[in-house]
C-alpha cells in the first residue's frame, strides 16, 4: 500500500494544473509570465495554508531547470541554511540554485541575514513563504530584495474538478467505482475554507470509509463536522439573501445567513461577499465601510472559526446599519459600458505628454480649481457619477459647488 498521502501524490507539476491563484499563473498571470520570460527573481509567497505556495515553488523550480532546495523554518537551524546553501558552491554556473524556505517567520532576523550574501551574489534565488503578513515577519533587506505575491484562498468551486480528479486517482489506484455527487464534493472544499491539500485529505479518508461505494453526507460529517446540507445553488442563494439583508438595511436578516453561510465552515465565501457589499452597497455614503470590514475579514481569516464568527457578525452589522450608496458602482458601470461600445477616444491635447500643452495646473488656482476639459473631446459634458443623496455625498456636492462657485466669481 502506497503510505505516500494522496495530497502530495497528485501535487500540480505544471502551472496550469495550479488550483486558484489564476492572477499569479493563470495563462496571462504575472508569475508565469515573468518564468516564461527567464526572470527568476527573489520571492516570497503569502497566504493561508494550502493555497498552492509550495506547490508554486516547485513548479517555477522545474520550468526554469533549477535546483530546489527545501528549508522547513519550523525545524532547521541556521547550520541547516548553511549546509544548504555550501551545496551552491559545485553547482554555481550551472543553471543555479533555487532555496525555498517554507514558514520563513520562525527565522530571527539574524537567521534571515544568513542567506543574504547568497541573494546578492546571485548564486542562490530565495523562493520564501509564510502565512503571516511578511512585513512583519521578513527582515526588510530580504524583503527589499524580494517580488511579495499574495496567494488567495481557493473558492469551492475551483477546488471541486481537483477533488473529483483525486477521487479518479484513489478509484484507479485500488480498482474500486467509489463515486461522490458534485455537491458532497462542493461541501467538502467549503467546510475546508480555501485549504486544498486539507480538502483532498478528506476525499482520500472517505474514499476508505465509503459504504457501498459511495461517499455521502454522512461519511463526510463523521470525517469533517460542521458540513451543511445543501447544494450549490442553495449555497449562491445564501450568499444572495445575505447581500440582500445587508443592502435592505436588516442587521436581524444579515446575522442570520451569515450564520447559515458560516455553519459550513466556509469563512473565504463570506468574506469575499461582505468585502464586496462595503463597496457596491455602502459605497461613498460611508467610505470607511470598505476599510473597517476589510480589517474585521483579516481578523476572522487569522482566528479561524469558531471565533471568526465574531469579526464577520461585526462586519454584518456594520454594514447593515450604514447608510447606503450604489453611486460608485452605477458610475463605473456606465463608463464600462460606453468603452464596450466603443467609445474609446484620446484624452484632450493639454492631458496629453509629452508637452501637455494648455494644461492649467488647478493647485495654482483658488480652491485649487479650474475650469477645464480632462473627458475625450466627443464625451465632452458626459455624466457617470450622480451625487447620492446621504450625508457624505450630500457634503462633497455641497463643496464640489462652492469650490466651483468661487473659481468662476473669482474670474468673473
Amino acid at each position: 500500500m502506497n503510505n505516500i498521502p494522496l495530497a502530495e501524490r497528485i501535487r500540480p507539476k505544471t502551472f496550469d494544473d495550479i488550483v486558484g491563484q489564476e492572477r499569479l499563473f493563470g495563462k496571462n498571470g504575472i508569475v508565469r509570465r515573468m518564468i516564461a520570460s527567464g526572470r527568476i527573481g527573489n520571492m516570497i509567497f503569502f497566504g493561508p495554508p494550502g493555497t498552492g505556495k509550495t506547490t508554486a515553488a516547485n513548479v517555477i523550480a522545474a520550468e526554469s531547470g533549477m535546483t530546489m532546495k527545501y528549508i522547513n523554518a519550523t525545524s532547521s537551524s541556521t547550520q541547516d541554511v548553511r549546509d544548504a546553501i555550501s551545496a551552491t558552491d559545485s553547482l554555481f554556473g550551472a543553471n543555479g540554485i533555487l532555496l525555498y524556505i517554507d514558514e520563513i517567520q520562525y527565522f530571527n532576523r539574524r537567521q534571515q541575514q544568513t542567506i543574504l550574501q547568497y541573494i546578492e551574489d546571485g548564486r542562490v534565488t530565495l523562493i520564501a513563504s509564510t502565512t503571516e503578513n511578511p512585513h512583519m515577519y521578513v527582515y526588510n533587506a530580504v524583503l527589499s530584495r524580494s517580488a511579495l505575491f499574495e496567494f488567495s484562498p481557493v473558492t469551492p468551486r475551483e477546488c471541486v474538478p481537483r477533488l473529483s480528479y483525486a477521487l479518479s486517482v484513489m478509484n484507479e489506484d485500488h480498482g474500486k467505482n467509489v463515486t461522490c455527487s458534485d455537491d458532497v464534493l462542493f461541501g467538502i472544499a467549503s467546510a475546508c475554507t480555501g485549504d486544498v491539500r486539507r480538502a483532498i485529505t478528506v476525499v482520500e479518508n472517505a474514499f476508505y470509509a465509503a459504504e457501498d461505494g459511495v461517499i455521502n453526507e454522512e461519511c463526510v460529517k463523521m470525517l469533517l463536522p460542521g458540513i451543511s446540507n445543501f447544494n450549490d445553488d442553495t449555497y449562491y442563494d445564501l450568499l444572495s439573501a445575505l447581500q440582500k439583508s445587508i443592502r435592505g438595511s436588516d442587521p436581524d436578516a444579515a446575522v442570520y445567513y451569515l450564520a447559515r453561510i458560516l455553519s459550513t465552515g466556509d469563512i473565504i465565501s463570506a468574506v469575499r461577499r461582505l468585502s464586496v457589499i462595503a463597496a457596491e452597497d455602502i459605497g461613498l455614503a460611508y467610505p470607511m465601510a470598505a476599510s473597517i470590514t476589510y480589517s474585521l475579514c483579516q481578523s476572522a481569516l487569522t482566528l479561524g472559526l469558531p471565533e471568526a464568527r465574531i469579526p464577520l457578525a461585526e462586519a454584518a452589522i456594520l454594514l447593515a446599519t450604514s447608510p447606503k450608496s450604489n453611486s460608485a458602482e452605477a458610475a463605473i458601470d456606465s463608463a464600462m459600458q460606453d468603452i464596450e461600445n466603443g467609445h474609446v477616444y484620446p484624452p484632450p491635447k493639454p492631458l496629453q505628454s509629452p508637452l501637455f500643452e494648455g494644461y492649467k495646473y488647478p493647485h495654482d488656482y483658488p480652491n485649487h480649481y479650474v475650469d477645464q476639459q480632462y473627458l475625450p473631446d466627443r464625451l465632452k459634458g458626459k455624466r457617470y457619477y450622480t451625487f447620492g443623496d446621504n450625508k457624505h455625498e450630500s457634503a462633497a456636492l455641497a463643496y464640489r459647488e462652492i469650490q466651483r462657485g468661487e473659481s468662476k466669481k473669482e474670474k468673473e
